[in-house]
C-alpha cells in the first residue's frame, strides 16, 4: 500500500502510540486521519492538530470500541464524510492492573472491559469497516503486546485479550483476504503514559532501566518506534496474519 493519498482510521488515536501513528501516516502523505477516541478528547483534539499541521486532513471521532452500535455509527460517519477507507489501525486498549497470583482480583467486571477493548473493540472495528477496506484493498494493523505472547504484563486478563487479539488478527487474515490484509505489532515496553501515570516517572525509569540491559538493543521503545512498526506493515502488500515483535530483543532472553 502506497499511504500517500489514503484515508485511514486510527483507534485510540489521541495519545501514546495511536497518536504516533496518526503522525506517521500524516508524513507519509496520507489524505485524511480519522482520531478515535473515548475519554481523552483533549489529547485527540492536539493529536488532530499536530496531524493538520503536517498537511493531513485530520478529526476527531468519539466513540467506545467495546460498543459495537458505536462503532458502526462511526464507520457511518467516516464513509459520509470521505468515501471510503483504506487503512485501520486497531489501537484502542485498556487494563486493569491486578498482580497474576491475585485471582480473586480478576472479577467478571475486570475481564469484560478488557476483553470488550482489546479483543472485541477490534473485532467491532474489522466488521463495520471491512466493506470500506475491502473496495479500497486496504489493511487492518491491530496493536497487540509481548503480553500476548508472553506470561508477562499488567494483569492476566490483559495478556488473554492480547494473545486473543493475535489469533483474531490471524482469523481475520484468512477471513478478509485476499482483498485486505491483516497483521499486528507486539510492543514491549513502551515509554508512555500507559506506564508513566501508573508507576512515576522515577519507577518507570528504574524498570525501564533493568528492561534494557537484558534487551540485545539496550533501549526503550518510545511510541515512534511502534508507529514505524505499524506503518512498514501497512505498506507490505505480501504480508498478512502476522505478528511483528517491537521489543528491541527483548523477548529473546525473557
Amino acid at each position: 500500500m502506497d499511504i500517500n493519498g489514503t484515508v485511514a482510521v486510527v483507534t485510540g488515536g489521541g495519545t501514546g502510540i495511536g497518536a504516533a501513528v496518526a503522525e506517521s501516516l500524516a508524513r507519509k502523505g496520507a489524505a485524511a486521519v480519522i482520531v478515535n477516541y473515548s475519554r481523552s478528547s483533549v489529547a485527540a483534539a492536539a493529536t488532530v492538530a499536530r496531524v493538520q499541521a503536517l498537511g493531513c486532513k485530520a478529526e476527531a471521532v468519539a466513540a467506545d470500541v467495546s460498543d459495537d452500535a458505536a462503532v458502526r455509527r462511526m464507520a457511518e460517519r467516516v464513509r459520509a464524510d470521505y468515501g471510503r477507507v483504506d487503512a485501520l489501525v486497531c489501537n484502542a486498549g485498556t487494563t486493569k492492573w491486578v498482580p497474576f497470583p491475585d485471582l480473586d482480583g480478576l472479577t467478571d467486571e475486570v475481564w469484560r472491559q478488557v476483553m470488550g477493548v482489546n479483543l472485541m473493540g477490534a473485532f467491532y472495528c474489522a466488521r463495520a469497516f471491512a466493506p470500506d477496506l475491502r473496495a479500497a484493498r486496504g489493511a487492518i494493523v491491530n496493536v497487540a503486546s509481548i503480553a500476548g505472547l508472553l506470561a508477562t504484563g499488567s494483569s492476566m486478563a490483559y495478556g488473554v485479550s492480547k494473545a486473543a487479539l493475535l489469533q483474531l488478527t490471524r482469523d481475520l487474515a484468512v477471513a478478509l483476504g485476499p482483498a485486505i490484509r491483516v497483521n499486528a505489532v507486539a510492543p514491549g515496553l513502551v515509554a508512555t503514559r500507559w506506564h508513566i501515570d501508573r508507576l512515576g516517572e522515577q519507577v518507570f525509569g528504574e524498570m525501564a532501566a533493568k528492561e534494557e540491559q537484558k534487551a540485545p538493543l539496550r533501549r526503550t521503545a518510545q511510541p515512534e518506534h511502534i508507529a514505524q512498526l505499524v506503518t512498514a506493515l501497512l505498506e507490505s502488500d505480501m504480508v498478512t496474519g502476522e505478528i511483528l515483535v517491537g521489543d528491541g530483543g527483548r523477548h529473546l532472553a525473557y
